[in-house]
């Protein structure tokens, strides 16, 4: 089974390859370019470096969030590109989850990704052993503190922090966290496509597995052809990112509606109260 997969929801575009059990390639930028400058221009190069044919791709795997609102409409507007033109389907990752994963089950740690939502705020979960015991969330860093150390059975885990929030909130939680805490290094503490592959690829397995087919047999249909898509595994119409809070813009067009409302309510209670001063 051969997965192409994207990565885009944080600062770190990425792109990976895998094929079987070997990462064939991997591709991954940390210069702050916007991902709709870099993104496919890297897809390109690293398959064309590595010699292999896009159409060779059995499926499109892709991080789905959380993460940024401008990254993760970037990451998915490529991903159901190349899934139509290629008539392949799109398998839907969790970018924390795969953020985690490598550790996760190499490790007794709990394993906890972070990225920064800004505001004392952060998306994250937690991993122990390859399985969630805190589910994904935007949270306060110090509602999520309290939630990891109220974890059952962790009482002597050590806990590992990765992701692009730990630069932001190491601080508050070496502080905060009654517990033994890691901080992981450079090799774990960016998006990296690999995890979505890898990922990707057990989904994708799972689904052929309960439907009784194989990667070639659906490369072969296409995926338009498809009609038993169920969960992360899909065409590319029905993809979507998963955001797990509001964008900017919605937060400040229903703070603007209250606002509104409030003053609209004020200004009825004024004109309310003169017609009462009338009347006496």
């Amino acid at each position: 089974m051969k997965i192409l997969a994207i990565e885009s929801s944080g600062l770190t575009a990425s792109a990976a390859f895998l094929d079987g059990e070997t990462l064939k390639t991997e591709f991954t930028v940390n210069n702050r370019l916007t991902h709709s400058e870099t993104l496919l221009p890297m897809i390109r190069e690293m398959l064309d470096i590595a010699g292999i044919p896009i159409e060779s791709a059995d499926a499109i795997a892709v991080s789905a969030g959380p993460g940024s609102f401008t990254g993760l409409r970037i990451g998915a507007a490529t991903a159901k590109g190349l899934a139509l033109a290629l008539n392949r389907p799109i398998v839907s990752v969790s970018a924390l989850q795969a953020m985690a994963y490598g550790l996760s089950i190499l490790s007794d740690a709990v394993i906890c990704p972070i990225m920064d939502a800004r505001r004392a705020q952060v998306y994250c979960a937690a991993f122990r052993c390859g399985a969630a015991v805190l589910d994904e969330g935007a949270k306060d860093i110090r509602d999520f503190i309290n939630e990891l150390a109220a974890i059952p059975d962790a009482e002597d885990a050590e806990f590992v922090f990765i992701g692009d929030g730990v630069p932001v909130h190491a601080d508050t939680i070496s502080s905060e966290l009654p517990r033994e805490v890691i901080f992981a290094g450079a090799l774990f503490n960016r998006q990296r496509a690999a995890g979505v592959a890898e990922l990707g690829s057990i989904i994708y397995k799972d689904w052929l597995l309960k439907h009784g087919l194989s990667a070639e047999e659906v490369s072969k249909a296409g995926a338009d052809s498809i009609s038993c898509f169920e969960g992360r595994v899909m065409n590319s119409d029905n993809f979507v990112p998963e955001y797990l809070r509001q964008t900017q813009a919605e937060r400040e067009m229903k703070a603007g509606l209250l606002e509104d409302a409030g003053k609209h309510s004020l200004r009825k209670m004024q004109d309310k109260d003169t017609r009462r001063k009338r009347e006496q």
